[in-house]
């Protein structure tokens, strides 16, 4: 038993040790501002080296843009916004590179993943030197020797959503990696003048809009967000990082390294946290995707010359019909789930989705043949 416990130490102690450090709060929080200052001062500490993954210039402006179903495909991810689809195939690059770095395996790209994330991807590995020169797309891609001291990944976004946050997590805990959180708290009118001063400012709506729905780390709800700090972000001379990192965090991003996260390891709370996130983002699947067929039918309708009153009536059924379905993915009936094996569908989501899409065909069918 002690040899056994021996031979895993000298196993890990030979692995790579890496973080994965998420930065989170409104657009102008003052995020990019703490990223650069870690991606500079972190190195600073002996052994420490850090990356930078700024979802803003790894994610293209046109992901953004309407949603458009990918052709000859009936799955359900198909019909996720395509700003959805790039965060996904962004995590896929993340641990593709986490794979080859702690397997000493070649570095390859995801099935899953497009050639243009993929490239964006190696192209942001390369400048920050976690890549030789002479790797490319094609082939030839080889990670670097990694430093005897820890790599810290950071991740800068707006990670509004617990969902965001949540699946980097995950990807730790399945290689056993550090996870922690920095949240930028800063108000909403201060996030607003300074996003009025960019070059390229967003829409203040959309800021707005985003403020009513960010999800702040609960870290006694949470047992998977206890390595999280919130930092006060007023102005210039405030920001978390003006005088340099804090003793906080740099706190943080040590007591993390020391405790990586455990494979398997989750407690009761954490389940429940994991299925109700999981849950939401079924919830917030249907609903994107009932909205589109709703639309379509409307379409469909107006283009058939169905009277102003009927198409009010129409809209009113299939509202209705979608708070229905919604209603029943909340409260996640037995009998939902029995339908799911039924029609081999792989979630109650996946299900409702199409469920819906015969329903809504059939009244709009009703009203066109009247």
């Amino acid at each position: 038993m002690a040899a056994a416990e021996e031979e895993e130490e000298a196993g890990s102690a030979g692995r790579a040790r890496v973080g994965l450090c998420v930065l989170c709060g409104l657009p102008a929080a003052g995020k990019s501002t703490l990223a650069r200052a870690l991606r500079r001062q972190l190195p600073q500490r002996p052994g420490w080296a850090c990356a930078l993954l700024t979802y803003d210039e790894l994610i293209p402006p046109e992901a953004f843009g309407p949603c458009e179903p990918e052709a000859e495909s009936e799955e359900p991810s198909s019909l996720l916004p395509r700003w959805k689809r790039s965060r996904r195939e962004l995590l896929q690059c993340l641990e593709s590179f986490l794979l080859a770095l702690l397997t000493g395996e070649p570095l390859s790209r995801p099935a899953t993943a497009t050639q243009p994330a993929w490239e964006r991807f190696l192209a942001c590995c390369r400048q920050q030197g976690l890549l030789s020169a002479e790797s490319h797309a094609g082939a030839g891609n080889r990670i670097l020797a990694a430093a005897s001291g820890p790599l810290y990944l950071v991740l800068d976004d707006n990670f509004y959503y617990q969902s965001m946050r949540y699946e980097v997590y995950q990807l730790a805990r399945k290689y056993s990696l550090s996870f922690c959180q920095l949240f930028l708290e800063c108000p909403l009118e201060c996030c607003l003048q300074r996003n009025r001063l960019r070059s390229q400012p967003l829409p203040d709506q959309t800021i707005s809009l985003m403020a009513n729905r960010i999800e702040m780390p609960d870290l006694k709800k949470n047992a998977w967000e206890q390595n999280s700090l919130l930092l006060q972000s007023l102005g210039t001379s405030e920001h978390p990082c003006a005088t340099g990192l804090s003793e906080q965090i740099i706190g943080l991003l040590a007591t993390a390294l020391e405790n990586p996260l455990k494979q398997n390891e989750e407690s009761t709370e954490q389940k429940e946290a994991a299925r109700a996130i999981s849950a939401a983002s079924a919830i917030h699947q249907a609903d994107q995707a009932c909205r589109r067929i709703i639309s379509q039918a409307m379409r469909d309708a107006k283009d058939q010359s169905v009277l102003p009153g009927e198409m009010k009536s129409l809209a009113e059924e299939l509202s209705k019909l979608k708070a229905g379905l919604l209603e029943g993915l909340r409260q996640g009936s037995n009998w939902e789930a029995q339908m799911c094996l039924e029609n081999q569908q792989s979630s109650p989501a996946a299900w409702g989705i199409s469920s819906f899409q015969h329903q809504a065909t059939k009244v709009l069918n009703k009203y066109i043949s009247k």
